[in-house]
């Protein structure tokens, strides 16, 4: 497999939005076909997505298409700047504690910014919960079908990339978030909701 082609094939497969937003870099240290990081706010730039090609070469095609798609789709979910009730309490924690900083009062810019970090906290474990996860994967299913895959076949190759991956990375069972997303999907795959 050339990386540049497969890289190339990837890129024509993501949404628009996708393309805009990710870069997809060679990383042959890595022990996961693909590894996509947590992408922080103050990283405003390319969120990266990581493929070992020697691993990556050993799934079939239909499972390496959705896998990349739901690692874009999870990128697309993580939205920082978008004005909900936890990021309306980190902006007003955050005046305040500027504002009890300026004033010399201890108490009120450690209440403050305690705030702010309680609803910091709050918004880093929806970004990596196992909804956020299956919502990527609805995503990602819906993507794949308008290029060229039925639902259902989308589905059952994103829960079988899942569990191809996860064999190829040396691991014995999945974690518990790739066992909610395969339950998940297997429950689509056997009713037909996608079809």
């Amino acid at each position: 497999m050339n990386p540049e082609v497969e890289m190339l094939r990837l890129r024509e497969l993501m949404p628009a939005s996708g393309r805009m937003l990710v870069k997809m870099l060679k990383k042959p240290s890595q022990s996961r076909a693909i590894a996509t990081p947590f992408p922080p706010p103050w990283k405003m730039g390319a969120r990266p997505i990581y493929i070992n090609f020697e691993l990556w070469q050993k799934l079939d095609v239909p499972q390496r298409d959705l896998l990349l798609l739901q690692a874009v789709s999870w990128l697309l979910t993580i939205r920082w700047f978008k004005l909900d009730l936890y990021r309306g309490i980190v902006l007003a924690g955050t005046g305040g504690a500027i504002a009890e900083l300026a004033q010399g009062d201890a108490i009120g810019f450690l209440l403050a910014g305690g705030l702010s970090a309680i609803a910091l906290q709050q918004i880093w474990r929806k970004t990596r919960s196992s909804e956020t996860e299956i919502e990527a994967d609805d995503m990602a299913v819906k993507i794949a079908s308008r290029r060229g895959y039925r639902p259902s076949e989308a589905a059952q190759a994103l829960l079988m990339g899942i569990e191809a991956a996860a064999q190829l990375e040396g691991r014995s069972s999945l974690n518990f978030t790739e066992l909610v997303r395969s339950q998940h999907l297997r429950g689509f795959v056997s009713s037909g909701l996608f079809q």
